[in-house]
């Protein structure tokens, strides 16, 4: 069972931590990339689109993210491919010369080399992301549209590791990759990765309905992840938020069955053994809007890179002033939603995927339709 109250404490802290400022704030750098990933949130294309922040404005932001105090957010640069900037390092060792940490997710392209590699680690870089979206070519490369990509993601996750970079593997979740997920898992031990960050898709950007899975699949792979977090994998979730539920269920022992998960399960231990670990229950309770924030190539604020929803601008009002006083992400952290998520009682810890919910419905804080979970009402915590 969970030390209840230990537990919540933890989750409480970081609750109030969420009201005055963010764990997490993504910087789409830019929308230049090599790449033209099927389901791309941010639609990249080959050129930087007119109006990118200059050098200039990408530190004042910067600046912005120091302001929110200690214990200060990480700053995540992404894209499109941020290493298609060529004032990337300068912004990062600004950051560093402010105490502000950083991270950076790059696209697998000719410009990730060992040197990049190596000049990321000098300057301190806290993580790196690298997407990998199937255990084999084909699948991997039918998202990605670029042959050869497989390999070259692997070649660079390798290299990423070696120079001593804490590596986090990005995968999206879709129907081409759902039965080969334990075999991901084995993919990414053997590679030395520690931490893997499971995407469930919104309908957003370039992504169609058509690849995403069924709101019991959803379930059946949470519960999946849950057991891959026992052998020693730092599993994390973006827009599945109800990953939490699930893990809480588990430590506290209920039991869960249905084919498909029972499935993975097998063939996960035929491929890692036993478990080497008991579960951690602990989790980082953020959603979109609590503990994270989006800032565009323009500077326009989003609850999340997968939530289009303009909060204002960087260029206009400090992100400082948005993330606090926004009243859409004052009614977000306050678990103010509507329908099932409204009375469910891990509202406050999970809340839902609202990029779904806006996605589906066109209101943010309605229901997320892929949790199928039946509330009972309270609070958990």
């Amino acid at each position: 069972m969970i030390q209840k109250q230990l537990f919540g404490e933890f989750v409480e802290k970081w609750l109030r931590r969420f009201e005055e400022a963010p764990f997490l704030v993504f910087w789409e750098s830019t929308k230049a990339c090599p790449l033209a990933c099927r389901h791309c949130r941010a639609e990249a294309i080959p050129n930087p689109l007119p109006g990118e922040l200059t050098t200039e404005e990408g530190k004042r932001l910067i600046e912005q993210v120091n302001e929110f105090g200690e214990p200060k957010p990480t700053i995540i640069i992404t894209g499109g491919d941020p290493l298609t900037r060529s004032d990337l390092f300068e912004l990062i060792e600004y950051a560093n010369n402010l105490g502000v940490p950083t991270g950076v997710a790059p696209a697998v392209s000719p410009n990730l080399t060992w040197e990049t590699l190596k000049r990321l680690k000098k300057l301190g870089v806290r993580a790196l992301s690298i997407s990998l979206d199937g255990a084999a070519a084909d699948v991997h490369e039918y998202m990605r549209q670029v042959e050869g990509n497989y390999e070259a993601t692997l070649n660079a996750i390798k290299m990423a590791v070696e120079t001593g970079l804490t590596v986090q593997v990005n995968t999206v979740i879709w129907k081409r990759n759902l039965h080969q997920l334990p075999n991901m898992a084995k993919l990414l031990k053997d590679l030395g990765v520690g931490i893997w960050e499971v995407f469930f898709l919104i309908i957003t950007g370039r992504a169609v309905e058509a690849l995403d899975i069924t709101p019991q699949e959803y379930e059946d792979v949470l519960h999946f992840l849950v057991e891959v977090a026992k052998y020693g994998l730092n599993v994390r979730t973006v827009e599945a938020p109800f990953y939490r539920r699930v893990k809480i269920e588990v430590c506290n022992g209920s039991s869960y069955e249905s084919p498909l998960y029972l499935e993975l399960v097998k063939r996960l231990r035929q491929l890692l053994g036993e478990p080497e670990k008991s579960l951690d229950p602990r989790f980082m309770p953020t959603r979109d809007g609590q503990g994270i924030i989006f800032v565009a190539y323009d500077g326009t604020v989003f609850p999340s890179g997968f939530m289009p929803y303009p909060l204002g601008n960087v260029r206009k009002t400090s992100l400082v002033e948005i993330y606090r006083r926004h009243p859409l992400l004052a009614k977000m952290r306050r678990a103010e939603f509507k329908g099932r998520c409204g009375v469910c009682e891990y509202r406050r810890i999970c809340g839902g995927s609202r990029a779904r919910a806006y996605s589906r419905y066109g209101d943010p804080l309605e229901t997320d339709p892929a949790c199928i979970y039946n509330p009972k009402g309270g609070h958990v915590l």
